[in-house]
C-alpha cells in the first residue's frame, strides 16, 4: 500500500468510482456526484479549502487511486482534527483504510499540536465504525437528528481518539510517496 498527496486533478478519475457510486456515498451529506469533472472540482474545494491533511490510497506507488485519507480541522480549535476515509468497493476488506488512518493520526500527532482527532460518523455505516474502534477511538455519544443528509436526517455517532489515548499497531504502515 502506498500513501502520497491526494492530487484533484491525477487522482480524481480514479477516485470517481467512489464519489460517482451511489452506494459509496450513501452516508455522506450529498449523493454520488455525476461525473468526473464533478469528482475533480469538489476535491480541488476540498483540498484548496479546510482539508490541510490529504492523501491518496494506492496499491503500487504510480498506481491509480483506490482510497483517500482526510484529516482537517474546521477552525473551531486549532487542536482539534477530524478524520475521514473511503476506499473503492473493489478495494475493501484489504485494512487500506485503518493502515492509512493510523499512519496519518501518527502523522497528525508528531508533527502539530493536535491533542484529538474526531470521527463523526452514521450509526449505520457499520464498515466505518469498526475501523475508528480498530484504531483505538472510543465511541463518546450520538447526536441524534444532526445532519440533514441526501437520504433524510439522520443521526451522528461520534468516535474520539486523544493525543494521549493508546494507538494499536496497525502493520504493515503504507510507503509514502513525498
Amino acid at each position: 500500500m502506498y500513501m502520497r498527496p491526494l492530487n484533484p486533478i491525477a487522482d480524481g478519475p480514479a477516485l470517481h468510482a467512489i464519489f460517482g457510486n451511489p452506494d459509496c456515498c450513501t452516508w455522506l451529506p450529498d449523493p454520488a456526484f455525476p461525473d468526473v469533472k464533478t469528482t475533480i472540482a469538489k476535491l480541488k474545494s476540498w483540498t484548496d479549502g479546510f482539508e490541510a491533511t490529504s492523501w491518496t490510497i494506492a496499491q503500487t506507488e504510480d498506481g491509480p487511486a483506490i482510497g483517500r485519507i482526510s484529516l482537517y480541522n474546521i477552525g473551531r480549535d486549532p487542536n482539534v482534527w477530524e478524520a475521514a476515509c473511503m476506499v473503492a468497493p473493489a478495494a475493501r476488506g484489504q485494512n487500506f483504510a485503518a493502515r492509512g488512518l493510523s499512519y496519518a493520526i501518527g502523522f497528525l500527532f508528531a508533527t502539530t499540536t493536535a491533542r484529538r482527532v474526531y470521527a463523526d460518523i452514521d450509526p449505520d455505516n457499520h464498515a466505518s465504525l469498526k475501523t475508528f474502534e480498530k484504531l483505538g477511538f472510543t465511541r463518546e455519544g450520538q447526536l441524534r437528528g444532526e445532519w440533514e443528509t441526501h437520504i433524510g436526517i439522520r443521526d451522528s455517532v461520534i468516535y474520539g481518539l486523544l493525543r494521549t489515548d493508546p494507538r494499536p499497531d496497525i502493520t504493515p504502515h503504507p510507503s509514502i510517496i513525498a
